[in-house]
């Protein structure tokens, strides 16, 4: 992914997030829902992050 603008890629991830959200379904309420947005809604990486979800 070369030549994207900072701009651009934060747009990319708002659209991923909202993307995430509409493939949660039934899982968008729980703990795990919240937490696989909260972490793509953050620009930080966690190494840790996967597996999801965890329980």
């Amino acid at each position: 992914m070369t030549g994207l603008t900072q701009d651009q890629l934060e747009e990319k991830l708002a659209q991923a997030y909202q993307i995430i959200g509409t493939l949660l379904g039934d899982k968008f309420e729980t703990a795990e829902g919240q937490r696989v947005l909260d972490y793509f809604s953050r620009d930080e990486f966690d190494e840790s992050f996967l597996p999801w979800p965890r329980s």
